[in-house]
């Protein structure tokens, strides 16, 4: 079945992270009065960690068990993230830019899905000015639950009429991306080792390979036979 669609996470797999995510978690339940020489700050910057890729205020409700809380340290990571995003920390990852051209000269859609709000995610795409680039972009308000739920990945077959969930490959760098691209029932479900987890992580996930980097993801596809590339298309 030829690919139709490319479900791709956004930070740590097409945009660098550097530590940003972690960064603004920090200014986030900091302001709760947890801050690094808490004795509760480590066990909980290791629970971001292990939850990477999953919806933001989801793994804050998970953290601090008070609604009131988590929205409110919710409300204070997205800011710090928006901040550093207006500050141009944010940078597209090598081949990230290329990957979506040549996906789109193939006739594959394109979507982009992240656990920041949706907000937080079209400050993102407008600094780095992919809002052209891609034919959807995805945040868990709009879908429903995020990873490691499919509902992104389905919201994206639904809105972009996609025939069959098989005729879709998902990319990401964490655990919860590998599980979300099972769980959809995709065709193929890549890992790549520019972000949270490592190569034995999203092995562990069940990721049907794991790429360098999001550069490698159209020549592994044409390996595979799953993408043509037509004399229309050139």
């Amino acid at each position: 079945m030829d690919l139709q669609l490319a479900v791709i996470d956004l930070a740590g797999t097409s945009v660098a992270d550097d530590g940003l995510v972690e960064e603004a978690f920090t200014e986030a339940i900091g302001q709760l009065g947890i801050g690094p020489a808490s004795d509760r700050f480590p066990a909980l910057l290791a629970e971001v960690r292990r939850t990477m890729g999953a919806s933001k205020i989801s793994v804050f409700r998970s953290l601090l068990g008070d609604e009131g809380q988590a929205q409110g340290a919710n409300l204070a990571f997205e800011r710090a993230y928006a901040s550093m995003i207006a500050d141009g920390l944010c940078r597209p990852l090598p081949g990230a830019e290329d990957a979506f051209h040549q996906l789109r000269r193939r006739g594959v859609k394109i979507a982009l899905t992240t656990g920041f709000a949706p907000a937080t995610r079209q400050a993102l795409l407008a600094r780095l000015g992919w809002e052209d680039l891609v034919d959807l972009a995805l945040s868990p308000a709009e879908a429903g639950r995020g990873r490691p739920y499919p509902d992104l990945i389905l919201t994206a077959v639904l809105r972009l009429a996609v025939t069959h969930v098989r005729a879709v490959a998902t990319l990401g760098d964490t655990a919860n991306d590998i599980r979300a691209g099972h769980a959809a029932g995709a065709g193929i479900v890549l890992g790549v080792l520019t972000g949270a987890h490592d190569g034995s992580t999203l092995d562990e996930a069940g990721a049907d390979a794991v790429l360098p980097g999001i550069g490698g993801l159209v020549p592994f596809l044409d390996r595979l036979g799953l993408t043509t590339l037509t004399k229309g298309n050139l």
